[in-house]
């Protein structure tokens, strides 16, 4: 696939995810919640341009770091979505301000990162961005999983850090 396309794709679910992460949404923790991010983790390593022909130790430094950016993402946006089991015993999840700010501060580091691979004179492929991506995602879905798993039959919505829970109310859907 061409950078363009990888660059495309990469927005268009960066998009889906940001706009779908504020609306309360039901959870299916049996359901396969690493499928996505595998996906785009295939699709950015079958591209051979991932590495810098001509800087490939730096190249692979930077990737390294989009990934390890993108695996923290994804811990500090499951990290700070609010996680509860509702009456009928179905889970349901919305993010919160917090996570709001874990992107914005993610999509920050990558900006530096892309950046500083341009001061070095660094080619970086949209495969890289495509990668961090499929780690955000599965890192975070990994820990939702997790964290639904663990809440029992409690109604009680679980602490999602940065979230006061004065405002915990959930959405019709």
């Amino acid at each position: 696939m061409s950078g363009l396309v990888n660059a495309s794709v990469t927005v268009a679910v960066v998009a889906i995810v940001i706009v779908r992460q504020f609306r309360a949404r039901a959870i299916d923790t049996d359901r396969r919640w690493w499928l996505l991010p595998v996906i785009l983790a295939v699709v950015a390593l079958r591209h051979p341009g991932i590495l810098d022909a001509h800087h490939r130790t730096e190249s692979a430094v930077l990737l390294a770091v989009e990934v390890l950016i993108g695996l923290a993402t994804g811990a500090g946006w499951a990290w700070t979505t609010r996680v509860w089991t509702a009456s009928d015993g179905v889970v349901w999840t919305k993010s919160t301000k917090a996570s709001a700010i874990v992107w914005l501060v993610g999509i920050a580091l990558r900006v530096g990162v892309f950046a500083l691979g341009a001061a070095f004179g660094v080619h970086q492929d949209s495969s890289a961005l495509m990668l961090g991506l499929a780690g955000t995602l599965l890192v975070r879905a990994g820990i939702l999983a997790w964290r639904a798993q663990s809440l029992g039959s409690a109604s009680d919505p679980a602490p999602a850090y940065g979230d006061d829970m004065r405002s915990a109310w959930k959405e019709r859907v």
